[in-house]
């Protein structure tokens, strides 16, 4: 197997877009979470694309899968670090819901290219 370019990974592209705009979001939480919620949220989204791209360079495809399967598991952090933004009352849900749809469609297209390797 090959490397893959990522530009070409539609699932990248999409992951970088999610990065971005978690940064954007993230932004408003309070001053004291700087260090706590805001740096997880944050490492915890540039984690997605990074796995992505990582199992991309790899010439294997059994590494490739798992490295999807890192960045898969990221997204599932994510999500509950989405809601424990909801929860806590640090941002609003409205800011939130289009992070996790969003995220839902990422979730959808890491699992269909994992699939994609088992054949």
């Amino acid at each position: 197997m090959k490397s893959h370019r990522i530009e070409d990974l539609k699932v990248w592209k999409k992951s970088m877009t999610l990065v971005k705009e978690v940064y954007l979001v993230s932004a408003e939480l309070p001053n004291e979470e700087k260090f706590g919620l805001l740096s997880q949220i944050r490492r915890c989204a540039v984690s997605i694309p990074s796995n992505i791209a990582e199992g991309a360079g790899r010439n294997n495809k059994n590494e490739f899968y798992q490295f999807l399967g890192i960045a898969f598991g990221s997204t599932y952090e994510l999500q509950t670090q989405l809601q424990l933004l909801i929860d806590l009352n640090f941002i609003s849900e409205v800011k939130i819901v289009p992070l996790k749809e969003l995220l839902a469609e990422i979730q959808k297209m890491i699992y269909s290219l994992k699939e994609s390797l088992k054949l």
